[in-house]
């Protein structure tokens, strides 16, 4: 009887050993899964941050911050260069976007210098929006950057080749 008593808590040792490598297989399979869910997680969240800045460059060139309105006829994707530069300043904007960074950066005639109130209009970098966050690669747009100019008692409407840039806040 010591023999069979021997056996059975060998059996029953067994199948505890078998039950606890079956439960943890199990775990690590699902801590493998649940890996791999966060990382697509992840991504997906970035990419959903990346598309927003897409449909924000797109909106932002009609936005009444940064428009034309009628002041220069009817133009697609047109920027008021007066109000981009009153914008820059103003500090309580800064949220209001939800982005990273806000650049403006003329093409044509091209230009390195950095816009203040001062060197308007002869620059061609406007950070409108620049914050200290993790920023993600900008989202871009062409547009026209217009604004009222004078020459010898006739005003007229000079609009420039410029790119919208919209940098989202990374995540995480």
């Amino acid at each position: 009887m010591v023999i069979k008593n021997k056996k059975a808590q060998m059996k029953i040792q067994q199948m505890m050993f078998m039950l606890l490598a079956v439960t943890f297989l199990f775990i690590l399979v699902g801590v493998f899964f649940l890996a791999i869910k966060l990382s697509t997680l992840k991504q997906s969240a970035t990419s959903l941050e990346e598309k927003n800045a897409m449909l924000l460059v797109s909106k932002l060139a009609s936005s009444p911050e940064f428009s034309c309105e009628n002041a220069f006829g009817a133009k697609a994707s047109c920027v008021d260069f007066d109000k981009v530069i009153a914008l820059k300043e103003m500090k309580e904007y800064s949220d209001f976007w939800g982005v990273a960074e806000i650049e403006i950066r003329k093409i044509f005639p091209a230009s390195n210098e950095i816009c203040t109130s001062q060197n308007y209009p002869n620059c061609g970098i406007v950070k409108v929006f620049e914050s200290k966050k993790n920023a993600l690669p900008p989202s871009t747009n062409f547009i026209s950057l217009c604004r009222k100019e004078v020459s010898e008692r006739i005003i007229y409407d000079k609009c420039e080749l410029a790119l919208l840039m919209v940098s989202s806040e990374e995540k995480g």
